[in-house]
């Protein structure tokens, strides 16, 4: 017997005290890690974007992956990460502690993923948006 599953799901998720500079210089660099992340848990990125005080991403995750060890695991290593490459930031937020400590997540249907990916693909300036790559 043979099964397909593909789960999308939009999630969004916070920077702990929201500063400006994470989309200025640091932007770019926080999106690697996340692809980098993303990759090694086999999570396939649809669209990802970086908006004025968060990150958007849709994701297809694995269905032996729960949202919950997921989302555990990409902010806890990234957070690291990001003060790895960027030490002078521990001063601004402390014991390394990037993110907020919730987030957003919502699934998605197939039709319900074109709806949202093509307004932000087309014209992210109009948004006032910057796409993730």
């Amino acid at each position: 017997m043979l099964s397909l599953c593909v789960i999308q799901n939009s999630i969004a998720f916070v920077p702990k005290y929201r500063r400006q500079e994470i989309y200025g210089k640091l932007k770019a660099d926080i999106g690697k890690i996340l692809r980098m992340l993303c990759e090694r848990k086999g999570v396939n990125i649809i669209a990802a974007e970086c908006c004025p005080d968060h990150i958007y991403m849709l994701v297809e995750i694995p269905p032996h992956l729960s949202v919950y060890s997921f989302m555990g695991y990409l902010k806890s290593k990234s957070s690291l990460m990001i003060f790895e490459r960027h030490a002078n930031l521990k001063y601004k937020y402390g014991n390394r502690h990037f993110w907020c400590r919730g987030y957003y997540v919502d699934t998605v249907g197939k039709y319900e993923s074109a709806i949202l990916v093509l307004p932000i693909l087309e014209n992210p300036a109009q948004l006032n948006i910057d796409i993730i790559k």
